[in-house]
């Protein structure tokens, strides 16, 4: 069974290195097609991170699962109910970290009225209390129908409580004004220009069936073992999955942004075919080595630095200087990472996207390093 926990390593430790590569380009203006979300409806490589993370959530735990059902309930809502705050408390950090701000000149603190509540944290928490519940009292049976009614019902709501029209458009979405009511102008995200959090409430629930079906993808593979049929079954599934989710499309757009229940199916068949795909290569195959071991570093300490890759630049940038003015004749700062893009990375080449690309590359390397450092002395700083 080692060998499937290698696998879903290097599966996650691949998801890892990619959330990285993604969130810290050398500029957030230029950038490769593939390395920016959608705007809106469709999909680019970029929008298979978080799905695949989730989907690799609920893989391993096909795994741990077991043993909470041989065991008493009370130790079941104790350990789920305690990663699941903590896993939330520290999306929380993150997102108040470094809990000051410049104010022109000086660091004033950050208040709790301008601090972001949800964010991918807080959705991998919930999403992860949610169908750790739904799958120890609904079983295998329960949780696949439980998880395709989810899906039906956001599909439904979606359309019939959204604008009339165009329910499923940044404007027309139902989950907006409901978010906003619940959470608060201050605490939402506004990166799309409006108030509106791609984590927030009601944009949840599909991204719950992400996780059921990554564990019972997890289970089936326990189940069956170590042979072709199940990799065929894999395989064929994923192909359904996608044929599945690209039609939905039609009708209901693949969207990360309100993830639509279209986007979960696509996204997990994409995600069973690349864990199929490894299965082949390691399990099967056995062609692993530096490849492999690169993203298992990354697999075996993921939390810890996905939050790090989140922390350091936001302290980081605490540590600035003047650096002249701009056409307007306001004074411009750096910092170390800026810094390090305008003077190493930007003057590789003319197009831009190459340097901000570089950097970015740079920046999984070197938390690559520490994940190397921390594996190599067996440390693992598990939730």
């Amino acid at each position: 069974m080692e060998n499937r926990y290698y696998s879903l390593d290097v599966f996650r430790g691949a998801t890892v290195a990619l959330m990285i590569l993604v969130n810290n380009p050398g500029s957030w203006v230029f950038m490769y097609p593939p390395v920016k979300h959608a705007v809106w409806h469709g999909l680019t490589p970029t929008d298979l991170v978080f799905p695949f993370f989730l989907f690799a959530v609920g893989n391993a735990m096909s795994f741990v699962m077991p043993r909470f059902e041989k065991g008493r309930p009370a130790d079941f809502w104790k350990k789920v109910v305690k990663r699941t705050l903590l896993i939330f408390a520290i999306g929380l950090f993150l997102n108040w970290s470094p809990f000051v701000k410049y104010s022109g000149e000086e660091l004033v603190v950050k208040g709790w009225d301008q601090v972001r509540i949800f964010g991918v944290l807080q959705r991998i928490a919930i999403c992860y209390f949610a169908a750790s519940v739904i799958v120890y009292y609904g079983k295998t049976k329960w949780a696949f129908i439980s998880g395709m009614a989810i899906l039906l019902l956001y599909w439904f709501i979606c359309y019939a409580a959204g604008q009339t029209g165009d329910p499923y458009s940044l404007a027309g979405w139902f989950g907006t004004k409901l978010d906003i009511d619940i959470i608060g102008l201050g605490h939402m995200y506004k990166g799309e220009g409006v108030p509106f959090d791609p984590e927030g409430i009601f944009s949840t629930p599909a991204a719950i069936v992400q996780v059921i079906f990554g564990y019972l993808v997890g289970q089936y593979i326990q189940l069956k073992g170590k042979n072709f049929e199940m990799l065929s079954n894999l395989l064929i599934t994923g192909i359904i999955l996608l044929v599945t989710g690209y039609c939905w499309d039609w009708v209901f757009p693949i969207n990360k942004k309100i993830w639509t229940s279209s986007y979960t199916i696509y996204t997990t068949g994409l995600a069973i075919l690349t864990i199929g795909l490894l299965i082949y290569l390691i399990e099967f195959k056995e062609i692993k080595g530096k490849w492999s071991q690169f993203f298992d570093v990354f697999g075996k300490n993921p939390l810890f630095i996905f939050v790090l890759s989140g922390f350091l630049p936001r302290v980081l940038g605490l540590i600035r200087w003047d650096n002249g003015f701009d056409p307007t004749g306001k004074i411009k700062y750096s910092n170390p990472l800026s810094w390090f893009y305008e003077h190493i990375c930007k003057p590789i080449a003319l197009d831009e996207r190459v340097g901000s690309l570089v950097f970015a590359i740079i920046t999984v390397l070197f938390y690559w390093l520490i994940g190397y450092l921390l594996n190599k002395k067996k440390v693992y700083i598990k939730v």
